[in-house]
C-alpha cells in the first residue's frame, strides 16, 4: 500500500482509540472542570507527549525490547499502576474535603476563591499518566509497524504517525474542553464538582487496578 493509504488507515484506528472513553477523557474532562480550560490544555499537551515518547519509541524499537523483558514490562505496570492509584485516591479524597467544607488544593482558606494549580502540574499529570502505562506502547508495537510501507523510514514515518495521533488528540479534546466550557456555571456549583471528583477517583484508580491485574495473575 502507498504511504497516502497507510496514513489514511492509521488516522482511522487512531481516530477510533482517540474517542473511546478512557484514562486520558477522564483526566482531560476532570480538570477542565475542575481547574479550566488553561489547565485542561496542559493536561492534553502532556497527554499528546507521552503518546509521542512511546509513538517515537515504538518506530525505533524499543517498545519491542519492554515486550521482550517481563521484568521490564512487570516494574513499569507496577509504577504506573500505582500512579494512578495514587491519583485516584487524591481525587476521592478532595471530593471528601469538599464535603466537610474545609480546604483542598484548588480552593483559598475561605473556600470561595478557586486557587489554580500550576499548568505544569497539570501537564506533567497527563504526559505521566500516558508514560507509566506499558499497555500503551505495546499497542503501538503492534499497529505501529503495519502502517509503515516497505522501504519507507521507520523513524521519520513513525514520527509523523504519532503527530497525526497527536493532532486526532487536540482536535477531540478541544471539542470536549469546549463543551465543558459551555455548560459553565453548572459544572462550577460544589456539589458537582464532588460529584464529579468521586466518578473520576474512582475511573482512575480502576485503570491503575485494570494495569496491574494481569501481571499479578500471570
Amino acid at each position: 500500500m502507498s504511504v497516502t493509504s497507510e496514513i489514511g488507515a492509521f488516522t482511522a484506528v487512531a481516530t477510533v482509540l482517540t474517542v473511546t472513553p478512557g484514562l486520558d477523557t477522564t483526566l482531560v474532562l476532570r480538570t477542565a472542570t475542575s481547574q479550566g480550560p488553561r489547565n485542561a490544555y496542559a493536561t492534553v499537551l502532556g497527554i499528546t507527549a507521552g503518546v509521542l515518547c512511546w509513538g517515537l519509541a515504538a518506530a525505533v524499537g524499543a517498545s519491542a525490547v519492554l515486550a521482550a523483558s517481563p521484568t521490564g514490562y512487570t516494574v513499569l505496570c507496577g509504577a504506573g499502576a500505582a500512579y494512578l492509584i495514587w491519583l485516584g485516591i487524591g481525587m476521592l479524597r478532595r471530593a471528601r474535603t469538599r464535603g466537610r467544607g474545609e480546604e483542598t488544593f484548588d480552593t483559598d482558606p475561605s473556600g470561595s476563591v478557586p486557587t489554580r494549580e500550576a499548568p505544569l502540574r497539570s501537564w506533567s499529570r497527563g504526559f505521566i499518566s500516558n508514560l507509566l502505562n506499558p499497555r500503551f506502547g505495546l499497542f503501538y508495537m503492534a499497529t505501529l509497524p503495519q502502517f509503515i510501507p516497505e522501504g519507507a523510514p521507520h523513524f521519520l514515518m513513525g514520527l509523523l504517525l504519532a503527530l497525526i495521533h497527536n493532532a486526532i488528540d487536540l482536535i477531540w479534546f478541544s471539542l470536549l474542553i469546549l463543551a465543558v466550557r459551555q455548560l459553565g456555571d453548572r459544572l462550577n456549583r460544589p456539589p458537582v464538582q464532588r460529584g464529579l471528583d468521586r466518578v473520576a477517583g474512582v475511573i482512575v484508580i480502576a485503570f491503575g487496578v485494570r494495569l496491574i491485574t494481569p501481571v499479578i495473575f500471570s
